[in-house]
């Protein structure tokens, strides 16, 4: 079994997470704001789940596992939103949704 240093899974889950960091803020599509996420959730399971391995705990595993039921959830109220916006406005575009006031 190879052993991958834990310097570089942190490292590529940094990396992940600047990645989706930089698609929430550079993105105006919902739906790639809601993928830009998920790759920052995902990036920080994976920093979790290198750290349980790190100290051979499975603490970072069950973290993981609550990422991945939040972003469940994330995914189906977000993918709500969109399908309610797309049918009411026409288009995804995250600045129409400041006029959604009352």
């Amino acid at each position: 079994m190879i052993d991958i240093p834990i310097t570089h899974v942190f490292l590529i889950s940094a990396l992940l997470f600047c990645v989706g960091f930089i698609g929430v803020l550079a993105r105006r599509n919902t739906l790639f704001m809601l993928m830009s996420l998920e790759v920052m959730l995902n990036a920080v399971g994976l920093a979790f789940v290198g750290a349980g391995s790190l100290w051979q705990q499975a603490d970072g595993q069950i973290m993981f596992i609550l990422i991945l039921t939040l972003a469940a959830a994330e995914v189906a109220i977000g993918l709500a939103l969109l399908i309610r916006m797309q049918h009411q406005r026409q288009n995804v575009d995250v600045d129409g949704l400041s006029q959604l006031r009352g």
